[in-house]
């Protein structure tokens, strides 16, 4: 099985498949053509020394000066070599796979005017395990993700560095131990190359995928918080949520019924003298469900950009030539920042819950959940450390699209900064993983102290986190605990768990 690009159809699984599980990709017949005639446009435009941006000038605010047709090649490499310029930690190998397939599937469009040798470099280098090292900063969103797809392009010409085989190597003994030999740019292929924002879409489309499996593993969380505190699960009955008929709303109170369904722990306290419970409890549908509606909005926009022709300039089968501005990251750049903003939602209200499980008055619970607080100080700092997290997401959660400084002597007078806001949203999801970890142990710590059978979903997440987290007796690090359930949450199998008792959750 492979995954086949053309352009058109790649979607956010497709990116995770090839980027974590090595999926082999494939170039699509019907690409072969469209590439063939738009490189065809480009030989035409040298061949008549018309001066076409990128082909025979200079970049950016170099755009007018005239470049001789023999030195058209050595313009494609300098401009690779003089871009490369990012600093920082390296792109996470996934990162790195996404990006390459991104660019190549955008190529293959057939609108960029590269060699087809080109597109079926960059899918062997994938499907080889030549990973171009990427450092993280550098690119200001726009003409798209410059820097970073320079140090990609670097290794695809012989250069820069690369890991291969857990190694890191220059990028010439990178491809050679690969069996791939540099590829020699022609005109317009180094521009088309660098000229896009597969960077910040390939964090952000990995970013997506597991965090749709953040929002269901909060879910779980939160209805294993719920019976712990003996909340309500009248706040989930549906009449509620289909009279203000929000998609997300409606979709998560029904995956907060099936979790909680027979419990006998709700049940037994139907008829106490609370009337209410906090908003954590009460709104789990109305928050839970405006961010799944928000990752909706940010997977149709990174959907579109996967399979957009995102380079400059942009030829056309007429033999039109357009000069334009697709490279532009604000798309992707205020989709993230929602990505961010949506995703820190769930840390809030998650460590506002675990906050609730700490407070012997509220719970009903031994305070900090250990009974002999005072010798043993329990959950407390686990709290702590969910608090701190959250309040370093209220900073990573300031959206960077509202900034703006000019590059290129001010020929690029205004860019999206989305690379950063791919990276903040990274960082707010990796932060988010944390707290719903501490969610989890400390509600299954609650549950700990009830004599009564929680509902089928909740038993079963219950079970699941004691298969690695054993319940805390006496003070212990809680540090390789919380990794362990963080790990629990990335692989899914909580998730898997859950849905093998009550059926899938939306």
């Amino acid at each position: 099985m492979a995954v086949y690009i053309d352009g058109e159809n790649l979607s956010i699984e497709d990116v995770y498949e090839v980027s974590r599980n090595h999926e082999k990709v494939e170039l699509a017949g019907v690409c072969e053509e469209k590439v063939e005639r738009s490189r065809k446009v480009v030989e035409k435009k040298l061949e008549e020394d018309e001066d076409v941006y990128g082909i025979n000038t200079g970049f950016g605010d170099l755009a007018n000066v005239k470049i001789e047709r023999e030195k058209t090649e050595e313009l494609q490499k300098n401009l690779i070599r003089s871009h490369a310029s990012g600093v920082g930690e390296s792109l996470d190998e996934d990162v790195v796979r996404a990006t390459i397939l991104l660019r190549a599937n955008t190529l293959a469009k057939g609108y960029s005017g590269v060699r087809l040798k080109v597109i079926e470099h960059l899918i062997e280098m994938l499907n080889r395990g030549v990973h171009p090292v990427i450092p993280c900063q550098g690119s200001v969103g726009a003409s798209g993700d410059l820097a970073p797809l320079a140090h990609m392009s670097l290794v695809l010409m012989g250069e820069g560095e690369a890991f291969y085989e857990g190694e890191r190597l220059s990028g010439g003994e990178a491809l050679d131990r690969a069996g791939l030999d540099p590829v020699e740019l022609k005109a317009k292929e180094g521009l088309a190359l660098v000229n896009g924002t597969q960077v910040m879409t390939a964090i952000g489309a990995i970013a997506l995928h597991d965090g749709k499996r953040l929002l269901k593993a909060a879910q779980i969380a939160s209805a294993m918080s719920l019976e712990a505190l003996k909340g309500t699960d009248a706040v989930f009955d549906s009449r509620i949520h289909e009279i203000r008929p929000h998609p997300g709303q409606i979709e998560c109170a029904k995956n907060l019924r099936k979790i909680t369904s027979d419990s006998e722990i709700i049940e037994s306290h139907k008829d106490c003298e609370k009337v209410q419970d906090p908003y954590t409890l009460r709104c789990m549908p109305q928050v839970y469900g405006a961010t799944k509606d928000a990752l909706g909005y940010v997977e149709k926009i990174l959907e579109i950009e996967m399979n957009s022709a995102n380079d400059n300039p942009l030829v056309f089968p007429d033999g039109d030539v357009i000069s334009g501005g697709n490279f532009h990251g604000q798309p992707i750049a205020l989709a993230l920042d929602f990505f961010a903003s949506a995703v820190a939602e769930i840390g809030d209200i998650s460590e506002r819950t675990t906050d609730k499980l700490m407070y012997e008055e509220e719970s009903g619970l031994p305070k900090f959940l250990t009974e002999e607080e005072g010798l043993n100080s329990g959950f407390m700092i686990a709290q702590y450390t969910a608090a701190s997290l959250v309040s370093e997401n209220k900073v990573l959660s300031h959206p960077a699209s509202v900034d703006s400084i000019p590059t290129s002597a001010g020929q690029e007078d205004h860019v999206s900064m989305g690379s950063i806001s791919a990276r903040q949203a990274k960082e707010v999801f990796e932060n988010v993983e944390n707290v719903v970890a501490i969610e989890l142990m400390s509600a299954a710590q609650g549950l700990e102290y009830h004599d009564r059978t929680p509902g089928k979903g909740v038993k079963e997440a219950y079970e699941n986190v004691r298969e690695y987290v054993e319940p805390l007796e006496k003070d212990r690090s809680l540090n390789r605990d919380i990794k362990e359930i963080k790990e629990l949450i990335k692989s899914g199998e909580i998730i898997e768990r859950v849905e093998k008792v009550v059926g899938e959750l939306d």
